[in-house]
């Protein structure tokens, strides 16, 4: 019953990283029928391009068994020798239908999931080769889906053979006045017809099948919230511990920010809310740079600290909005600012603090 409620709180989308750890294990959405139709019809075409060639080298290799069967004694080394050579003639005639299908089924499968190369499905699992699981996997609804599919396609190719035999019966009766060619010719039309029908009604399954193999795929890889929040953890840390970080990185960019403040030439205030804190070094810049900004809290802590040190503190309420608006800190300030900010320097320094320029 646990197991039921479990799966029915899996309602999320799988996420790429359970995607990409399913398709490194071999677990891709993937339809047999697809390939298998490939492969079928790759022998469809090679018959009609080839059945020529194929009866040609056929009526070759009987004559030339015939013709080696009746030129030597038969014993075993003989016996094995013949058998080679019909075995690689053999091979040799039917080498272009292997290839094709061989290639159609890779193109296939290379289709539908893409380039894929695990091990892990093929590696050898006593669950495997377990008589009870395999039972169970017997009566699942996985395997009852597939028993039911399998027993339909039969059906349809039984259906698609009778009713083609049924409308070529009439075409078998003169058959009889036929040469052996001409029989021959008319079986493989018969025969390219069942197939050609066949194709395609496999086809149409394949595409459902592939329709149903992809939505299960979806839904067995689907995940419940729990898990979606858990792999968030693990790939982004855990928000609490993240929001820990950030904050004693504020706070330990506000203890620097604290530390330039006594090395300021001025700190311009509005003046209640905001300070910002000002610093002009000739040698190393080319403009002023705020090293300290705040509001609130902040800025009275700003102030407090200007005061301890001797650094002028300036009220311009809208120097201070712009600057503090505007500029962060370390940043020099912008050139549109280069008058009012020397006009508060100037100010400062003209009253004989001593340390604009330092």
């Amino acid at each position: 019953m646990a197991e039921e409620n479990k799966d029915q709180e899996k309602t999320e989308r799988a996420t790429p990283k359970k995607r990409e750890k399913a398709r490194k294990k071999g677990q891709v959405a993937k339809s047999r029928e697809v390939a298998s139709v490939a492969v079928l019809l790759a022998c469809l075409a090679c018959f009609w391009f080839g059945s020529y060639a194929i009866v040609e080298r056929m009526m070759a290799l009987t004559r030339w068994s015939l013709t080696q069967s009746g030129q030597f004694n038969v014993d075993y080394n003989n016996i094995q020798s013949l058998s080679s050579g019909i075995v690689y003639k053999i091979f040799a005639m039917l080498l272009p239908l292997f290839l094709s299908a061989f290639f159609m089924a890779l193109l296939a499968n290379y289709v539908q999931i893409g380039f894929v190369l695990s091990s892990e499905s093929v590696q050898p699992k006593f669950s495997k080769i377990d008589p009870i699981k395999g039972f169970q996997k017997l009566f699942s609804i996985r395997g009852l889906v597939e028993l039911a599919k399998n027993i339909f396609k039969i059906s349809l190719i039984g259906f698609v053979v009778y009713i083609t035999i049924k409308g070529e019966i009439e075409n078998f009766i003169p058959l009889m006045d036929q040469s052996v060619w001409g029989i021959l010719i008319c079986i493989g039309g018969v025969a390219f017809k069942i197939i050609l029908r066949v194709c395609l009604a496999l086809i149409i399954l394949a595409v459902f099948d592939y329709i149903y193999q992809k939505w299960e795929f979806e839904k067995n890889l689907k995940m419940s919230k729990q898990e979606v929040k858990d792999e968030s953890k693990q790939t982004e840390g855990d928000p609490l511990v993240k929001a820990r970080i950030k904050h004693l990185q504020r706070d330990m960019a506000r203890k620097r920010m604290m530390a330039s403040v006594p090395e300021a030439d001025v700190v311009i205030t509005n003046p209640t809310h905001l300070a910002v804190a000002l610093r002009y070094d000739q040698t190393s810049t080319s403009a002023p740079k705020v090293v300290a900004k705040g509001a609130g809290f902040i800025a009275e802590n700003i102030k407090d600290i200007a005061r301890k040190n001797d650094v002028p503190i300036v009220n311009n309420k809208p120097l201070a909005r712009v600057l503090y608006k505007n500029v962060d800190v370390d940043e020099m300030i912008p050139e549109n600012l280069y008058r009012a900010v020397a006009e508060v320097l100037a100010f400062v320094y003209s009253k004989g603090n001593g340390r604009v320029g330092k």
